[in-house]
């Protein structure tokens, strides 16, 4: 299948400092390129990989499984550890999960989270019939494209597969039974009117990872997709500045890579 438009992967070399950026489920790289290009003009090395069975249909996401989605985003995340000196993770709803267990599975390999409207479970009470539905019905309507901003739009799917559905709760389950592992340094932003994902989400992140350093921002003006809404412009320098506090070799290096 060709892919939508902009749902391509994105990587772009820079300096000794790598961040790898995740989407969301159902939704692609479009959603994060923005927040990558930014990062890459102040002179950081970034990778945004395409999740199997994401960017072109629905359908094609159906059979693919979490476990699938982790291991492309390990791989990305090895691509950049190779290269770079440190590596921090920045991720969006789903790619959160994918994110807080790398960190749980990598330790101080990894150097710090950057979490947006992360979703760590579901507080759907039809979540519990998925076992059952997924063999009954191929998919219920979508999530993408909750976002504020006229205008914008989401690169996603108008329709939730319902097997993937089940593995993603499967993820969850994974994700929240490894979160004390997590001891990296976290910036979480939130948007209080999230459409797609509860603010318990982030209670549940905040509650249970084992972190110290821990930064917590509030995205007011934006719904889900806040990498593609108003509070976008905040979520980048925030995001700038709390990998330039944490590894001051990006701070240095922009002076090399800018334009």
């Amino acid at each position: 299948m060709p892919l939508l438009p902009g749902a391509e992967p994105y990587r772009r070399a820079g300096g000794p400092v790598g961040v790898l950026l995740v989407h969301g489920f159902t939704g692609s790289p479009q959603s994060m390129r923005p927040w990558a290009e930014h990062l890459a003009d102040a002179g950081l090395t970034v990778s945004v990989p395409l999740l199997p069975g994401h960017g072109t249909r629905w359908q094609d996401l159906q059979p693919t499984r979490w476990e699938d989605w982790y291991a492309t985003a390990e791989t990305a995340f090895e691509e950049l550890a190779a290269t770079c000196e440190r590596v921090f993770v920045c991720a969006l709803s789903m790619g959160g999960s994918l994110a807080l267990r790398l960190a749980a599975e990598h330790g101080d390999r990894i150097s710090g989270l950057v979490l947006v409207n992360p979703s760590v479970r579901s507080d759907n009470p039809a979540t519990v019939l998925l076992p059952l539905l997924r063999h009954l019905l191929p998919s219920l309507p979508g999530v993408a494209g909750d976002i504020a901003l006229p205008g914008a739009a989401e690169v996603g799917y108008d329709r939730v597969p319902l097997h993937a559905a089940w593995s993603l709760a499967r993820l969850w389950k994974d994700v929240r039974t490894g979160m004390p592992s997590v001891t990296q340094p976290v910036l979480l932003m939130h948007s209080p009117q999230d459409h797609v994902v509860s603010p318990r989400n982030s209670a549940t992140v905040l509650a249970r990872i084992s972190s110290t350093d821990v930064t917590e921002l509030l995205l007011e003006r934006s719904f889900h997709v806040a990498t593609l809404d108003h509070d976008a412009g905040l979520i980048f320098e925030a995001s700038l500045d709390f990998v330039r506090r944490l590894a001051p070799a990006a701070a240095v290096d922009a002076g090399n890579h800018s334009g």
